[in-house]
């Protein structure tokens, strides 16, 4: 006995709504590891900024051994185990340490001018959930992830803020209960938490 219409007409229904989740979830987890990806690559080019300035003040001081004073930052050559016990310096090199010091401040403060600053100016920067975060607990009334790109935008002109990375961020902080989710029509809004308990609250009626 073959199927009716409706049967079949039913679970290709059911399957058609399984597969447009599965690819829902699929584009979501895709756009959550592009923003990952994003904020790797930035604490990877501010980390190679940093290698670049180690490599020229080691290759200033050259082969000679100068003592570090106990307060400086290992070298890289500490980090990997090594003894790194200072040698004794000979009389005629110590006379010269000075001069080698002041050679190395000269080229660290050189090269800090063409990288440090950089690096630090991103490293000082505020992270994009925490703008979003900021943005939504100053919003009277709940926003789209488009509007939230474009308030951000406009307020960070000098950042490069996509709006896949603000969906995937906002969806986040919805899965972490920073942030409430709902739908007006074919549109999906988001309201901080407290804004959300403060618009129920207000809302509630009084006994």
């Amino acid at each position: 006995m073959t199927d009716s219409p409706v049967t079949i007409t039913s679970v290709t229904s059911q399957y058609a709504t399984q597969v447009a989740q599965d690819l829902e979830l699929n584009t979501k987890e895709q756009e959550r590891i592009s923003a990952e990806l994003s904020a790797l690559q930035a604490q990877l080019r501010i980390l190679q900024d940093d290698q670049n300035v180690l490599h020229s003040i080691q290759k200033t001081l050259g082969g000679q051994p100068v003592a570090a004073p106990t307060t400086s930052k290992p070298l890289p050559q500490q980090a990997s185990g090594k003894n790194t016990t200072a040698r004794p310096v000979p009389s005629k090199t110590a006379a010269k340490a000075p001069n080698a010091k002041k050679t190395t401040a000269q080229a660290k403060k050189a090269k800090a001018q063409g990288t440090k600053p950089k690096a630090a100016t991103t490293s000082a920067q505020p992270t994009l959930i925490a703008l979003i975060r900021t943005h939504l607990d100053q919003q009277k009334e709940p926003r789209s992830a488009a509007e939230v790109t474009s308030a951000l935008v406009q307020a960070h002109p000098q950042r490069t803020i996509k709006s896949t990375v603000v969906r995937t961020t906002l969806e986040n902080l919805v899965a972490k209960s920073q942030a409430h989710r709902s739908k007006q029509g074919a549109s999906v809004l988001y309201t901080s938490v407290a804004v959300q308990a403060a618009t129920e609250k207000a809302a509630a009626p009084v006994i």
